[in-house]
């Protein structure tokens, strides 16, 4: 059977939690769909996104190659909302065009070299195909049981045979790459991470991501009292990031005079909830500048000791705009796993200079007053210095 004879290319999606959305359902998917395209602008192909009954279909360019819809594949497996991304061919609605297509699918797999178990799963989503579901499952794997002599297993196969049977067409697939998940992205608004450059801030980022906010992301410098290492690598982690969202910001603010007002307060053991405190207030200006309606930070409960429950509410009375904390109760195994499973860890621990290293006293505070917190502020006159640090930010696109 020649290529032409099997079909034509296409990837088949799978969406996730959008199908519970109910009457909200259509805004979900249409959001879905426009990441989607926007995503596959990189490739240059004349894509043709179709929605569908519970799935998309992505159509591409006639006489395309096998290989391209796994290019597609690949790069849409990185956009929240989805939950499976399936290479598949797209094949005429006839018993017998489905019946070969399953057998040339299989024909060179290493499944059939091994003689492995395999299934085949059909899924009937217009009815008026005249076989049922479980018909076209025994057609294609009988003849497939015929052709090849592999064994029939029902509950543990090591190939499945996937056939949908869909409005216009038939999709036939074995295998596919699992999604992201969640939300799509801007479906929930807009937020405002605080990225650092260590592992925690690039995971919150994403987990709010996959929550359907878009993010934009404000990193503080210690210029001019280190140097721009820090820049570039949460330059390099919002890069790597950019691939679940397109269209990120990099905001940076020099705040080592700023940390340098708070050192000399006298109030060491506060200093960095004081230094917190003031990051958090600048975030919420700036938030307010680009529409931002809350907050992110990677902050995980009991991890460090600026992060016990005291000086974390601490930290919540300082602004009024929502702090989101996704991975507050998450260990830092969880959270190095997660950072390795999205690319991010072997940046984040690269060395650099990073701003907090220059507010580390001996003994930190873990039960910061609020009362005490609010005096350092009076006399750094930190309204005032909240608008200087908001000024003075530097947007970095990619």
């Amino acid at each position: 059977m020649t290529m032409s004879a099997l079909g034509e290319p296409c990837v088949l999606l799978k969406l996730g939690e959008i199908v519970l959305k109910g009457k909200n359902r259509e805004l979900f998917e249409r959001r879905l769909i426009a990441n989607i395209r926007h995503a596959l602008k990189e490739l240059g192909l004349e894509l043709d996104v179709r929605k569908r009954h519970g799935v998309i279909a992505i159509f591409l360019p006639t006489g395309s190659t096998p290989e391209q819809a796994e290019a597609v594949a690949r790069r849409v497996a990185d956009v929240p909302g989805l939950v499976w991304i399936h290479p598949a061919w797209r094949v005429a609605k006839d018993p017998d065009t489905v019946l070969k297509a399953g057998l040339e699918l299989v024909r060179d797999t290493d499944e059939v070299r091994r003689r492995a178990p395999f299934a085949v799963r059909s899924r009937r989503r217009d009815k008026r195909f005249p076989l049922r579901s479980n018909e076209l499952d025994r057609l294609v794997g009988g003849a497939i049981n015929d052709e090849y002599g592999l064994p029939v297993d029902l509950k543990r196969p090591e190939l499945t045979v996937h056939i949908e049977v869909d409005r216009d067409e038939v999709f036939v697939f074995t295998g596919g790459l699992p999604g992201q998940g969640g939300l799509p992205v801007g479906s929930s608004g807009r937020a405002l991470v605080l990225m650092s450059g260590g592992i925690d801030s690039p995971v919150a980022a994403y987990r709010m991501m996959r929550r359907g906010l878009h993010v934009d992301f404000l990193h503080f410098s210690g210029i001019p009292f280190t140097t721009s290492e820090s820049i570039y690598k949460a330059y390099a982690l919002v890069r790597k990031l950019d691939r679940f969202q397109s269209q990120s910001r990099l905001w940076v603010v020099p705040f080592g005079k700023a940390q340098q007002s708070i050192r000399t307060s006298g109030q060491d053991r506060l200093a960095v909830i004081a230094q917190r405190r003031l990051m958090l207030k600048t975030a919420e200006e700036v938030a307010h500048r680009i529409r931002a309606a809350a907050l992110i930070t990677g902050d995980a409960l009991g991890q460090v000791s600026s992060q016990t429950l005291a000086n974390i509410t601490a930290q919540d009375h300082a602004v009024e705009l929502p702090i989101l904390r996704p991975l507050v109760g998450w260990d830092k195994t969880e959270i190095m796993a997660e950072a390795r499973r999205i690319g991010t860890l072997e940046i984040s621990e690269l060395p650099d200079e990073d701003c907090c290293s220059l507010l580390a006293p001996k003994r930190a505070e873990t039960r910061a007053k609020i009362e005490d917190l609010k005096q350092i502020e009076k006399r750094l006159d930190a309204e005032e210095l909240i608008v200087q640090l908001a000024d003075s930010i530097q947007e970095y696109t990619l």
